[in-house]
């Protein structure tokens, strides 16, 4: 695994913005249990592209799991108002459910 992540953090030195190596890395985070580098990787990714709501889904689980709900609930949200803005009312719905376990 750490092979393939600093592939994907070689890549993002040379184009930190690159929408494929930011949620690649994220995901390679993800694999190997760094909460924190797959939060800083999507958060990234989000504030640069219009994500249509799964990258939202994904940072607010990272944020779950580091204890960050309020930031999570947020993410959750912005999730929600981006599936709906591209018509993807499933993902709206897996974003509110996501949002409604929180604190539980």
């Amino acid at each position: 695994m750490e092979d393939r992540i600093e592939y994907f953090e070689r890549m993002l030195a040379d184009n930190p913005d690159n929408p494929t190596g930011l949620l690649a890395l994220a995901n390679e985070y993800n694999k190997v249990g760094r909460d924190e580098d797959e939060a800083a990787a999507l958060e990234h990714y989000v504030t640069t592209h219009d994500d249509e709501g799964n990258a939202y889904l994904r940072l607010g689980e990272a944020l779950q799991r580091l204890g960050r709900e309020d930031e999570a609930r947020s993410a959750y949200e912005r999730g929600i108002e981006q599936a709906e803005k591209f018509g993807h009312s499933g993902m709206a719905e897996d974003l509110r459910l996501a949002a409604g376990g929180l604190g539980k």
